[in-house]
């Protein structure tokens, strides 16, 4: 009973703080027989929350650091979802016991049940995987050489679009499974130390397969502002597609990157993100030219369907935005690396937010009766749909109002970066078709680039 109220509660965190999930290669997950879900680990408690929804097999198990028994509540919760303490020798002096934990771990698996292990040991903020600790490997190789199960590694890609922004959207993207057979298991039992390193080496070779990864976070960057130049007009990114045409794009480019025809590019795609930059766009504003009247127009149609919704929204509105606002600071004010943001947002969120409806309700029944405290349940359920969706409108409102504001104000400008957009945009399809994998099948077809139209954004 314990179990199905946590992981309804993890669906409703994910479904909630996320507005998009897709799941990729699903079909590589056994349907039956222990399995160790490795995956990487970029946003902290959240990366397990994505898991433990989307996985399909429960219960999932994790390891977790020691040290978060200390505070009573957090205890239990993780003793209740299943949690294995596990102590981290980095501190305590390389001086660790946790011949008990490994224990457990073989329990958990030798009973047909899954593990969550995050190879990299730590959740940090890196453009691309630390790493690799060896214990993932050990356990799977210990376990399958006991000969009591056999033992599936199945890699796990968690692909953040934005992965501290509320409703953002993410990709998970499973791999091909790793089975532990016979010939691993004999290599491990002829010489443990060099199989644990060479499985290690291949779970790491896994993990980049189904994750994107970048030397540095600018070259992150100057890749996703040349894919953004390469996508069509009218191409509607999914996440899957997204992270597939990133992928692509930093293969080319670390391939032929001392190139001097692709050095010259990046200065010039450096150069134009500095520009957006400094004028305060986005690249998807300049895609289509579009003039001021007709740019108002849309922004009084979509201002008319924001009023209708309105009346429902504005009790949701005005209860959830001052807790959005303090989990957005409690979020920003006290976490200690980018990578916890979202869940310190979660947590200051699951604090508040049961406390408010509670006094809501409570006070509701209080002066007009039990059947208006269940209206106000009701109420409250579908007025917190529609504020999302309010809220999600009028940011994007906003953003117009702003690019409309810049167009009058900086027209010169603005045509100038049309300019030089659209010769980046010729220069870039150039330089993909010269240096992509012409085996790889194409996510556009020529049509695709010739059209136009509404101009649709993927970020």
């Amino acid at each position: 009973m314990t179990q199905r109220l946590i992981i309804s509660m993890i669906h409703l965190i994910t479904n909630t703080f996320f507005r998009r999930i897709d799941v990729v290669g699903e079909e590589h997950i056994p349907t039956e027989g222990p399995v160790i879900f490795a995956g990487n680990h970029p946003n902290a408690l959240m990366d397990g929350w994505l898991l433990t929804s989307r996985c399909g097999r429960w219960p999932l198990h994790f390891m977790a650091n020691a040290k978060l028994w200390k505070y009573k509540m957090l205890g239990r919760m993780l003793d209740a979802s299943g949690a294995v303490p596990v102590n981290r020798r980095e501190e305590h002096d390389g001086e660790v016991d946790n011949s008990h934990a490994f224990s457990k771990l073989f329990e958990v698996i030798e009973s047909g049940n899954c593990m969550g292990i995050f190879p990299e040991g730590v959740s940090h903020t890196e453009s691309q995987l630390s790493t690799l600790k060896t214990g993932t490997a050990r356990i799977a190789l210990s376990v399958a050489a006991r000969g009591l199960v056999k033992v599936t590694i199945v890699p796990c890609g968690l692909n953040y679009i934005h992965r501290h922004r509320f409703r953002s959207q993410v990709l998970i993207e499973f791999g091909e499974p790793l089975l532990i057979d016979e010939q691993w298991i004999d290599e491990f039992k002829a010489d443990e130390r060099a199989t644990v390193r060479k499985l290690t080496a291949h779970l790491a070779e896994s993990l980049k397969a189904v994750t994107l990864n970048a030397p540095d976070w600018s070259t992150l960057r100057f890749v996703q502002t040349a894919r953004r130049l390469y996508k069509p007009a009218m191409a509607k990114l999914t996440p899957n597609e997204y992270v597939e045409l990133n992928r692509r794009f930093m293969k080319a480019y670390l391939d032929a990157a001392d190139e001097p025809e692709t050095v010259r590019f990046r200065q010039l795609v450096d150069d134009y993100q500095s520009r957006l930059d400094a004028l305060g766009l986005k690249d998807y504003q300049l895609r289509k030219k579009v003039s001021v009247s007709k740019a108002i127009s849309r922004l009084m149609a979509r201002s008319i369907s924001l009023m209708l919704l309105l009346p429902i929204a504005i009790p949701g509105v005005l209860l959830h935005l001052p807790v959005g606002w303090l989990a957005a600071f409690v979020g920003e004010r006290f976490s200690y690396e980018q990578d916890d943001v979202a869940t310190l947002k979660v947590f200051a969120t699951m604090a508040v937010l049961p406390v408010l409806y509670l006094f809501v309700i409570v006070l509701i029944g209080n002066y007009f009766g039990t059947v208006w405290a269940f209206v106000t349940v009701i109420g409250l359920t579908l007025s917190f749909s529609a504020s999302l969706w309010v809220m999600e409108a009028q940011a994007t409102l906003l953003a117009s109002m702003a690019s409309i504001l810049r167009r009058t104000r900086l027209r010169a400008e603005i045509e100038n970066l049309h300019t030089v957009r659209a010769e980046l945009v010729e220069k870039v399809r150039f330089l993909a078709d010269r240096y992509t994998d012409a085996s790889n099948p194409r996510l556009f077809s020529n049509q695709d680039f010739k059209s136009t139209g509404v101009i649709q954004s993927d970020e």
